[in-house]
């Protein structure tokens, strides 16, 4: 359980340490994972994301990060109603993402009741629009996430690789106010291969200030130590859970 003192609780960002960040991805309203984010590669874990929710909740996790691959794919949010059957049961901290290409889209996603809204592609393909919603809603509401293929941005699900370079990425959106990053190396999600250490730890070292979680190939108990050895403020972990490579019981260690 969460220390009643803990100033994790006060902060959606955590205290000091590696924060824990359980994912969620949902297809049809329930639970599943991909592999390399491929739609054919899916496996269903609960028809319920609200009864994983609050198992995360019951071992201590403050922060949850769930995806909308329905809303992914279509390109406008679809799931807003798990979204809010979670923020309404539970006291997680959530950040949401998948679909969200319009303002009316954030709208939906903060109103429901997420911490953040998480974006990705749009801040690739669309800087002026993104920017927009920084100075209109706060760049504190967003998480933005990079996908990364041999340090360059990914897009359109990890298809399309683009001439950005992580690093001027990151650079120039902390210029616009963002406070915080998670990077998805796309060779290592779902593969339970471990994350890529190396990478994170270069844009660690070039980005200091910088809120920066970890996502994708987290496997064992040992890859999370060296994240947080590196610097990493947390760590998104799906398959990793689901598959039972690591529990929830040892997850708790991190929320202490």
């Amino acid at each position: 359980m969460l220390k009643e003192n803990s100033t994790a609780t006060s902060s959606p960002l955590g205290a000091g340490g590696l924060q824990i960040i359980p994912a969620i991805d949902i297809i049809d309203g329930k639970c599943v994972r991909l592999t390399e984010g491929d739609y054919s590669q899916k496996k269903i874990y609960n028809e319920h994301p609200l009864e994983v929710a609050k198992e995360f909740e019951d071992a201590g996790l403050q922060r949850l990060h769930l995806v909308d691959l329905d809303g992914a794919k279509a390109g406008a949010v679809k799931n807003w109603k798990v979204l809010e059957a979670i923020t309404s049961k539970t006291s997680l901290i959530i950040d949401f993402g998948g679909g969200i290409k319009q303002e009316e889209d954030v709208k939906i996603v903060l109103n429901s009741g997420a911490e953040f809204a998480t974006v990705g592609s749009i801040a690739v393909k669309d800087e002026a629009k993104f920017v927009s919603w920084l100075q209109q809603f706060g760049a504190d509401k967003f998480l933005l996430g990079a996908d990364v293929k041999n340090e360059k941005i990914a897009v359109g699900g990890w298809l399309e690789t683009t001439d950005v370079w992580i690093y001027d990425f990151i650079e120039k959106y902390i210029n616009h106010g963002v406070q915080q990053i998670f990077c998805t190396d796309v060779s290592k999600d779902g593969r339970l291969e471990g994350p890529s250490t190396e990478l994170y730890k270069n844009i660690i070292q070039k980005f200091p200030e910088l809120h920066f979680i970890a996502s994708g190939g987290v496997s064992s108990m040992k890859d999370l130590d060296e994240l947080a050895e590196i610097g990493c403020n947390g760590a998104i972990v799906g398959k990793a859970i689901y598959e039972g490579r690591v529990t929830l019981n040892e997850l708790k260690r991190f929320n202490s």
